[in-house]
C-alpha cells in the first residue's frame, strides 16, 4: 500500500523540468528517462502557448539522472520532443561522456544554462575526468550574487524608448529600467530586477544568471512570459484578474508568485 501510495505521489513530479534561458532558448532537464511523459508534458506546453513554444529551440540537460542515456534512448527522446513541437538544438554541458554523446547525436554542447542549475558540488551526471571549460561568468558558484557584490555601485541599464517587437535589451549584472513599453514579441533580460514604466505584452526574464531575489515591476501586465531565475510562467497561466494592472513579480522558492502593486 505505501509503494503504491509513494508511486502515485512520484506521478505528481514534473518527468521534465522547463526553465527559460538567455535569448529565449529553452533549457529542459530531463528528471526521467519517461519518454511518453516528456512528450505528453512538452504537447502540453506548446498546445498552451504556441506562439513561444512552437518550434521553439531546446537545450536537453541530462544532469539530472543518475547515469547518461545510451544512444538509442536519447534519440528516441530528442525525436518525441520533436513529434511535440520542440526543436532540440544542443545538449546541456556536463561530463567527458556527455560530450561523446553529443557527438554521436550531431548536437552542440553549450555550458551557460547549467551553471543555474548547479551546486557548488557539481552534477550527479558529471565525472571527475577533464571536461570542455564553460565560460568565466557561467563558471561561478554564485553567478548572481558574486557579479551583484562586485558591481554594487554601478548604475542599472536604462532604457528610455520602446522594446519593439523582435527586439531584446539585456542588463548585464545590473538591473534594467524601460521607461516606455515592451511590446508583444520583444524580450528583455536582466541579472538583477527589471522594471518597466510603461505596458508590458512581450517576456521578461529576471535574475537570468540565477539570483532568486531579482523581481520584476511593471506598471500595466500583459506579459507573454515572465520568468525569475528561470522559473517561468506563460500568458495562459497568468492570472486574469492582473491583466492590465500594475503588478510585481517575485520568486518564493520554486513558486512564481504575482500580485496587484497598491
Amino acid at each position: 500500500m505505501a509503494k503504491a501510495q509513494g508511486a502515485a505521489a512520484a506521478s505528481f513530479e514534473p518527468a521534465g523540468e522547463l526553465r527559460i534561458g538567455q535569448v529565449g532558448i529553452a533549457n529542459l532537464r530531463v528528471r526521467t528517462l519517461d519518454i511518453d511523459r516528456l512528450a505528453a508534458e512538452m504537447r502540453d506546453r506548446v498546445q498552451r502557448a504556441p506562439k513561444l513554444f512552437a518550434r521553439g529551440a531546446v537545450v536537453v540537460d541530462f544532469g539530472g539522472l543518475p547515469a547518461l542515456p545510451d544512444v538509442a534512448t536519447a534519440r528516441a527522446l530528442l525525436d518525441a520532443l520533436r513529434e511535440a513541437g520542440a526543436l532540440p538544438v544542443a545538449l546541456a554541458w556536463g561530463s567527458s561522456e556527455n560530450e561523446r554523446l553529443a557527438v554521436e547525436l550531431g548536437l552542440p554542447l553549450l555550458a551557460k544554462f547549467r551553471a543555474q542549475y548547479e551546486p557548488a558540488g557539481g552534477s550527479p551526471a558529471a565525472d571527475a575526468g577533464p571536461a570542455p571549460a564553460p565560460a568565466p561568468r557561467a563558471a561561478e558558484p554564485a553567478p548572481a550574487a558574486t557579479a551583484t557584490a562586485a558591481r554594487a555601485g554601478e548604475p542599472g541599464l536604462m532604457q528610455a524608448s520602446a522594446v519593439r517587437s523582435g527586439q531584446q535589451v539585456y542588463a548585464d549584472n545590473r538591473d534594467l529600467t524601460v521607461l516606455a513599453a515592451v511590446g508583444a514579441g520583444a524580450e528583455v533580460i536582466a541579472d538583477g530586477s527589471i522594471h518597466i514604466y510603461g505596458a508590458l505584452r512581450g517576456r521578461a526574464l529576471a535574475g537570468a544568471q540565477g539570483n532568486a531575489k531579482a523581481r520584476i515591476f511593471c506598471r500595466e501586465f500583459h506579459a507573454e512570459l515572465v520568468a525569475i531565475a528561470g522559473h517561468y510562467k506563460v500568458l495562459e497561466d497568468l492570472p486574469a484578474d492582473l491583466r492590465g494592472k500594475a503588478v510585481q513579480v517575485w520568486l518564493d522558492g520554486d513558486q512564481l508568485k504575482i500580485a496587484a502593486l497598491d
